[in-house]
Protein backbone atom coordinates (compact mmCIF):
# COMPACT_ATOMS: atom_id res chain seq x y z
CA UNK A 1 0.00 0.00 0.00
CA UNK A 2 2.63 2.29 0.37
CA UNK A 3 5.44 1.94 -2.57
CA UNK A 4 9.06 0.96 -1.67
CA UNK A 5 9.91 4.13 -3.22
CA UNK A 6 8.11 6.38 -0.37
CA UNK A 7 10.55 4.13 2.38
CA UNK A 8 13.93 4.85 0.27
CA UNK A 9 12.99 8.30 -0.35
CA UNK A 10 12.58 8.83 3.45
CA UNK A 11 15.12 6.71 4.56
CA UNK A 12 17.32 8.48 2.20
CA UNK A 13 16.67 12.65 3.40
CA UNK A 14 14.33 12.66 0.94
CA UNK A 15 10.67 14.20 1.60
CA UNK A 16 7.41 12.81 0.60
CA UNK A 17 3.90 14.03 0.19
CA UNK A 18 1.17 11.97 1.59
CA UNK A 19 -2.56 12.79 2.36
CA UNK A 20 -3.97 13.61 6.08
CA UNK A 21 -7.49 14.07 7.55
CA UNK A 22 -6.94 17.61 7.57
CA UNK A 23 -4.36 18.92 4.80
CA UNK A 24 -2.18 17.15 2.38
CA UNK A 25 0.97 16.46 4.44
CA UNK A 26 4.81 16.60 4.04
CA UNK A 27 6.71 13.87 5.28
CA UNK A 28 10.41 13.39 5.81
CA UNK A 29 12.29 11.98 8.82
CA UNK A 30 12.88 14.14 12.14
CA UNK A 31 16.89 14.39 11.33
CA UNK A 32 18.88 16.73 10.12
CA UNK A 33 19.16 16.11 6.68
CA UNK A 34 15.46 15.29 6.08
CA UNK A 35 14.92 18.69 8.00
CA UNK A 36 17.23 19.93 5.82
CA UNK A 37 15.34 19.07 2.61
CA UNK A 38 12.22 20.05 4.35
CA UNK A 39 12.66 23.74 5.54
CA UNK A 40 14.34 24.37 1.75
CA UNK A 41 11.30 22.78 0.03
CA UNK A 42 8.60 25.03 2.11
CA UNK A 43 11.09 27.65 2.06
CA UNK A 44 10.27 27.55 5.87
CA UNK A 45 12.62 29.56 8.00
CA UNK A 46 13.98 28.02 10.33
CA UNK A 47 12.27 29.71 13.71
CA UNK A 48 9.16 27.92 12.21
CA UNK A 49 9.05 24.61 14.30
CA UNK A 50 7.16 21.46 12.00
CA UNK A 51 5.02 19.32 13.95
CA UNK A 52 5.76 15.11 14.33
CA UNK A 53 3.15 12.82 12.72
CA UNK A 54 2.74 9.45 14.53
CA UNK A 55 1.02 6.13 14.35
CA UNK A 56 0.35 6.21 18.56
CA UNK A 57 1.10 7.52 21.81
CA UNK A 58 3.92 5.05 22.00
CA UNK A 59 5.81 6.41 19.40
CA UNK A 60 5.50 10.28 20.80
CA UNK A 61 6.58 8.83 24.23
CA UNK A 62 10.20 8.70 22.39
CA UNK A 63 10.56 12.52 21.76
CA UNK A 64 7.79 14.57 24.45
CA UNK A 65 6.92 13.67 28.21
CA UNK A 66 2.74 12.56 27.83
CA UNK A 67 0.98 13.31 30.34
CA UNK A 68 -3.19 11.75 31.11
CA UNK A 69 -4.18 14.83 30.30
CA UNK A 70 -3.25 15.06 26.67
CA UNK A 71 -4.07 11.61 26.09
CA UNK A 72 -7.94 11.93 27.40
CA UNK A 73 -8.01 15.23 24.92
CA UNK A 74 -6.88 13.16 22.23
CA UNK A 75 -9.39 10.38 22.90
CA UNK A 76 -12.28 13.11 23.61
CA UNK A 77 -11.95 14.39 19.86
CA UNK A 78 -11.96 12.62 16.34
CA UNK A 79 -8.27 11.19 16.19
CA UNK A 80 -6.23 13.48 13.45
CA UNK A 81 -8.28 17.07 14.47
CA UNK A 82 -5.87 17.98 17.33
CA UNK A 83 -1.90 18.03 17.61
CA UNK A 84 -0.75 18.73 20.86
CA UNK A 85 2.28 20.76 21.98
CA UNK A 86 4.44 18.50 24.59
CA UNK A 87 7.59 19.18 26.93
CA UNK A 88 10.56 17.65 25.07
CA UNK A 89 12.20 14.87 27.09
CA UNK A 90 15.33 16.15 25.64
CA UNK A 91 15.91 19.47 23.37
CA UNK A 92 15.75 18.58 20.24
CA UNK A 93 16.38 20.60 16.66
CA UNK A 94 14.77 23.90 16.89
CA UNK A 95 13.18 22.94 13.91
CA UNK A 96 10.92 20.58 15.55
CA UNK A 97 10.30 22.84 18.53
CA UNK A 98 13.46 22.38 20.86
CA UNK A 99 11.95 22.39 24.29
CA UNK A 100 8.60 21.64 23.09
CA UNK A 101 7.65 19.42 20.02
CA UNK A 102 3.95 19.55 18.51
CA UNK A 103 2.51 15.97 17.90
CA UNK A 104 -0.19 14.82 16.58
CA UNK A 105 -1.55 11.25 16.17
CA UNK A 106 -2.48 10.32 12.49
CA UNK A 107 -5.70 9.48 11.47
CA UNK A 108 -5.54 9.02 7.56
CA UNK A 109 -5.03 5.49 7.01
CA UNK A 110 -1.72 5.53 4.87
CA UNK A 111 -0.24 8.34 6.77
CA UNK A 112 -0.69 6.33 10.23
CA UNK A 113 0.87 2.82 7.57
CA UNK A 114 3.79 5.22 6.80
CA UNK A 115 4.13 6.23 10.31
CA UNK A 116 4.15 2.45 11.41
CA UNK A 117 6.90 1.78 8.78
CA UNK A 118 9.26 4.11 9.30
CA UNK A 119 8.87 5.72 12.62
CA UNK A 120 7.68 9.55 13.17
CA UNK A 121 7.40 11.47 10.59
CA UNK A 122 6.66 15.89 10.23
CA UNK A 123 3.65 16.60 9.64
CA UNK A 124 3.40 20.00 8.51
CA UNK A 125 1.46 21.06 5.37
CA UNK A 126 2.15 20.14 1.97
CA UNK A 127 2.99 23.63 0.40
CA UNK A 128 5.24 26.89 0.45
CA UNK A 129 4.97 28.84 3.55
CA UNK A 130 2.26 30.91 2.77
CA UNK A 131 0.73 29.51 -0.03
CA UNK A 132 -2.79 27.77 0.21
CA UNK A 133 -2.45 24.16 0.48
CA UNK A 134 -3.70 21.74 -2.12
CA UNK A 135 -7.09 19.60 -1.38
CA UNK A 136 -5.15 16.48 -2.31
CA UNK A 137 -1.45 15.05 -1.70
CA UNK A 138 -0.87 14.50 -5.37
CA UNK A 139 -1.72 17.81 -6.59
CA UNK A 140 0.30 18.82 -3.62
CA UNK A 141 3.38 17.13 -4.78
CA UNK A 142 3.67 18.18 -7.50
CA UNK A 143 3.15 21.42 -7.10
CA UNK A 144 5.91 21.50 -4.56
CA UNK A 145 8.19 19.78 -7.83
CA UNK A 146 8.08 15.89 -6.37
CA UNK A 147 8.09 13.46 -8.38
CA UNK A 148 5.62 10.31 -8.49
CA UNK A 149 7.74 8.40 -6.62
CA UNK A 150 8.11 10.58 -3.84
CA UNK A 151 4.05 11.13 -3.59
CA UNK A 152 1.71 9.01 -1.37
CA UNK A 153 -1.88 9.22 -3.59
CA UNK A 154 -4.93 9.82 -1.55
CA UNK A 155 -7.62 12.76 -1.16
CA UNK A 156 -7.59 14.82 2.40
CA UNK A 157 -10.16 15.62 4.48
CA UNK A 158 -10.67 19.26 4.51
CA UNK A 159 -8.24 22.53 3.83
CA UNK A 160 -8.88 23.42 7.48
CA UNK A 161 -5.64 22.09 9.80
CA UNK A 162 -5.77 20.28 12.85
CA UNK A 163 -6.41 22.41 16.10
CA UNK A 164 -3.20 23.23 18.03
CA UNK A 165 -3.20 22.77 21.79
CA UNK A 166 0.14 23.71 24.12
CA UNK A 167 0.62 21.84 27.59
CA UNK A 168 2.88 23.63 29.89
CA UNK A 169 4.07 21.94 33.27
CA UNK A 170 1.85 23.67 36.16
CA UNK A 171 1.68 22.96 39.98
CA UNK A 172 -0.71 25.29 40.16
CA UNK A 173 -3.32 23.10 38.28
CA UNK A 174 -5.13 20.39 39.26
CA UNK A 175 -3.66 18.19 36.62
CA UNK A 176 -0.24 19.16 36.61
CA UNK A 177 -0.34 21.14 33.16
CA UNK A 178 -2.10 24.29 32.05
CA UNK A 179 -3.46 23.91 28.50
CA UNK A 180 -3.64 26.70 25.69
CA UNK A 181 -5.12 26.48 22.78
CA UNK A 182 -2.27 27.47 20.59
CA UNK A 183 -3.94 27.75 16.81
CA UNK A 184 -8.09 27.18 16.42
CA UNK A 185 -8.51 24.60 13.60
CA UNK A 186 -11.05 22.01 12.66
CA UNK A 187 -12.13 22.02 16.73
CA UNK A 188 -12.75 24.78 17.80
CA UNK A 189 -11.68 26.58 21.06
CA UNK A 190 -15.07 26.65 22.54
CA UNK A 191 -15.39 23.12 22.34
CA UNK A 192 -11.33 22.66 23.64
CA UNK A 193 -11.84 24.87 26.55
CA UNK A 194 -15.75 23.16 27.37
CA UNK A 195 -13.90 19.69 27.81
CA UNK A 196 -11.54 21.14 29.90
CA UNK A 197 -13.72 22.52 32.21
CA UNK A 198 -15.45 19.38 32.84
CA UNK A 199 -12.02 17.28 33.23
CA UNK A 200 -10.86 19.99 35.86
Amino acid sequence: MIPLSIIETLNGGGVVAYPTSTQPGLASLPTQQGLDALFALKQRPAHMPVSLGVASVEQANQFVVFPELAEKLLSAFERGTITVILPAKQILDQRLGGENIAIRILAHPLARILAEKVGPITATSANQTGETPERNSQNAGLKLGLSDKAIVIGECGGDVPSTMIQFVKDENQRNGFSVTVMREGVIPREDVMLWLTKVN
